[in-house]
């Protein structure tokens, strides 16, 4: 890794850090510490997800324009005077408005890293780049979770006010070291006129293959990301009879899965087509829902039960850890050159919308009609094989592997005369 890269990196494990402090208290904050009740808690959580769909269409815009440092830099001062706000607010109002600005520069912040890496990458170590910013990200958010967890007395709102604190410290110690980074100087679209736009939005409609990629990362997202503290955990508790502690136990084993075998199976997604291993992890994502079906429906005793719950979400990890080198390389591929940004932005849009409608869907379903809840996600991750599978018909050689790009760089270079092509 350059320089450049490993702030990049050093960003994305701040960043998560700093969201590991309070998201997963935020809803106890709001409606217990501030005694503002459930709906507003539930407003902050709909502000987030609303936030980042407004602002996300013009941030992969400012991106293509600006470059994703300037507009990285943005997001972070805003999400740190919304983090320090919120830890202050007292009202629903400034609650609320202190959400928003958190929820919009956390947004930002996504698709301006991936294009930085982007950058900062070539098509050949990309993967790897992305892998380890998945790997920064699940690594900082368990590590801020807990430190965060110990911190925090639902009985003192001030240890509520030092962890916001400690976000917005994150954030702002994260503009310090962006800041002088040495970003190499990748193509702009610079100087268009006001129409354009409105012409790089019709160019990324036009991408066959990176809108049926967004259609595979909507369901992607819907059936995992958006069941995990919703649907998912409301049937573990409803039909399974998980207890609190064990549905910990179980987001502690998806974390800890994606961290132990992110970079081993790294090794094994960099030699397969990117549709193949998306594929995949729609059938392991399928056997997880059958293992989440007998968890709940089956007439095993608790202890099975609940084993069989924490695996559901430890298959899910491993489905994690094949999609991070996958997925954000092959959004960079697709697009056009210096289009990185609105191409991130536009797929981080498609993730804001699942993870919005998931919960709404999967919440209900999953906390009253046990049985239809895990047949229909079951069926949805079967469907992701059969997405990726069709998608992989609309990407080139190169676009769905790698790796055959280098190989055929040796074939061509790599042997003299009379010699055979060894390294290959």
């Amino acid at each position: 890794m350059g320089a450049a890269m490993r702030r990049i990196h050093v960003g994305n494990a701040l960043s998560a850090f700093g969201l590991g402090f309070t998201v997963p208290y935020l809803y106890v904050y709001v409606a217990q510490v501030r005694g503002l009740g459930a709906m507003t808690a539930g407003l902050v959580l709909a502000v987030f997800a609303v936030a980042a769909l407004i602002v996300l269409p013009f941030a992969g815009r400012a991106i293509v324009r600006r470059g994703p440092l300037p507009v990285l830099l943005v997001a972070l001062v805003t999400a740190a005077i919304g983090a320090l706000s919120l830890g202050l607010s007292g009202g629903a109002a400034s609650v609320l408005l202190s959400a928003a600005a958190l929820g919009a520069g956390q947004a930002v912040m996504q698709p301006a890293l991936a294009t930085m890496i982007v950058d900062c990458s070539t098509m050949e170590n990309r993967s790897r780049a992305f892998a380890m910013q998945f790997f920064l990200q699940n690594l900082g958010l368990g590590v801020g979770g807990l430190i965060g967890g110990h911190l925090v007395d639902p009985t003192e709102a001030s240890s509520f006010v030092l962890l916001f604190a400690l976000e917005a410290a994150m954030f702002l110690l994260l503009v310090v070291v962006m800041a002088t980074a040495r970003m190499p100087h990748a193509p702009r679209v610079g100087g268009a006129p006001a129409q354009s736009a409105k012409a790089g939005w019709k160019q990324l409609l036009g991408n066959r293959a990176m809108m049926q990629l967004c259609v595979l990362g909507f369901v992607l997202f819907f059936a995992c990301y958006g069941q995990f503290e919703s649907g998912l955990s409301a049937y573990g508790v409803e039909a399974a009879g998980i207890s609190t502690s064990a549905l910990g136990t179980a987001l502690a084993a998806n974390t800890l899965v994606i961290v132990v075998a992110q970079f081993a199976v790294l090794r094994f997604v960099e030699r397969r087509k990117r549709s193949r291993v998306i594929a995949s992890v729609g059938l392991i994502w399928a056997v997880a829902w059958a293992v989440a079906g007998y968890a709940g429906l089956g007439n095993g005793s608790q202890t099975m039960a609940t084993a069989a719950f924490i695996s559901t979400y430890a298959l899910f990890g491993l489905g994690e850890a094949m999609l991070s080198p996958t997925l954000a390389p092959l959004v960079a591929d697709l697009a056009p050159t210096g289009m990185a940004g609105q191409y991130n932005s536009a797929f981080a849009l498609v993730k804001q919308l699942a993870l919005a409608v998931g919960p709404a869907v999967g919440g209900p379903l999953g906390a009253s009609l046990h049985a239809p809840y895990v047949v229909i996600f079951l069926l949805f991750s079967l469907g992701i094989t059969v997405l990726a599978v069709r998608l992989g018909r609309q990407l080139t050689d190169v676009q769905n592997q790698p790796s055959v790009a280098r190989s055929r760089v040796v074939v061509q270079g790599g042997a003299t005369a009379g010699q055979a092509p060894a390294h290959v």
